[in-house]
């Protein structure tokens, strides 16, 4: 079906999840995996985008604007639902990470497969099943990239199937699950012109779905911190913001410490995009993979033309990103 049969708000808001993504991501760049009080020393307030400092643990040296795994993912998978007519098949999945992270290591990056991935590409190279491969997935790769699923799928029933399919072979726990779930239906919900308030109330309600599907693992209720958090961050100033999400939320690759924190930004500035990534990647942690979901979800609300348009551009140019064909391809999918 013909994607013009989308309005142009649509389809902004489709771009937007994408580029919001991008911008995320590049602007977590340089912070990741460093402490928050590491991060101030070394580059002060976060407030534009900056190249990765030549002690960047997994990015040193990288120039402003570059995007990592996240944004590099989430394009990945994009492609493999557009050329499956909505269908991820998992072993070509699997065999797509492993490209890409063969690619990283060419290009002498560090940012390679996560944990969770890593864990279960291994288990697949020894013969165990998808279903079985990703049992103990309880990290956030599979939310930092399912943004595709969630233009490619609108809510509300298939939408929890579609990231099950999406996410089995590396993170086929309840937990892994849930938090995918939650990004994936505050995108969808976005794209689909609801208001950011009820796309948060998608996102708790697909997460409680998503927790009772795959394996189950011992941890938090990833839509109940949601709720929470939801509720103790509401008018919050900057400052005190911080302290909440970095000190008592969390920013680690935790499924639900990461995906929590970004919708705990997104609840206290969802009216400010640059304002919350910033936010996002001066917490120290897994900050790229916290402002790229964060970034995701504010700009399937915002669209491509409520995200700074300068910092936008340097991240498209610097990373030779072309999102309006991608996003074109999902909504594609959305209207069948």
């Amino acid at each position: 079906m013909a994607v013009d049969l989308v309005d142009a708000g649509a389809r902004d808001r489709a771009v937007g999840a994408l580029a919001g993504l991008a911008l995320g991501d590049a602007l977590g760049m340089p912070t990741q995996s460093m402490s928050r009080a590491a991060v101030a020393a070394r580059y002060g307030t976060i407030d534009r985008l900056l190249a990765g400092a030549p002690d960047q643990p997994i990015a040193p040296g990288l120039p402003a604007g570059t995007v990592t795994d996240d944004t590099g993912q989430a394009l990945l998978l994009a492609r493999l639902l557009i050329e499956g007519a909505g269908h991820v098949d998992a072993m070509a999945f699997a065999h797509a990470l492993d490209r890409w992270e063969a690619d990283m290591v060419r290009r002498g990056s560090a940012d390679l497969l996560g944990p969770s991935t890593k864990r279960a590409l291994q288990r697949l190279h020894a013969g165990e099943s998808p279903d079985e491969a990703g049992r103990d997935g309880t990290t956030n790769g599979a939310a930092m990239r399912v943004t595709p699923v969630g233009i490619a799928v609108p809510l509300p029933d298939a939408l929890v199937d579609a990231v099950v399919a999406a996410s089995r072979v590396t993170h086929n726990t309840g937990i892994g699950i849930a938090a995918a779930a939650a990004v994936a239906a505050a995108v969808s919900a976005g794209v689909g012109g609801a208001d950011l308030p009820d796309a948060l109330d998608e996102a708790e309600r697909a997460a409680a779905a998503g927790a009772c599907r795959g394996h189950w693992r011992a941890g938090g209720d990833v839509a109940a911190r949601i709720r929470w958090a939801r509720g103790w961050v509401r008018g919050m100033d900057r400052a005190t913001l911080a302290d909440a999400v970095s000190g008592v939320i969390g920013t680690s690759v935790a499924a639900q410490e990461s995906v929590v924190a970004a919708f705990a930004l997104v609840e206290a500035r969802g009216d400010d995009p640059l304002g919350a990534l910033t936010l996002a990647a001066g917490m120290g942690g897994d900050t790229d993979t916290v402002a790229a979901m964060c970034g995701a979800v504010l700009g399937a609300h915002h669209g491509a033309a409520g995200l700074p348009a300068d910092l936008l551009d340097t991240v498209v140019r610097v990373n030779r990103l072309d999102l309006a064909p991608v996003a074109d391809g999902l909504l594609a999918l959305r209207l069948r």
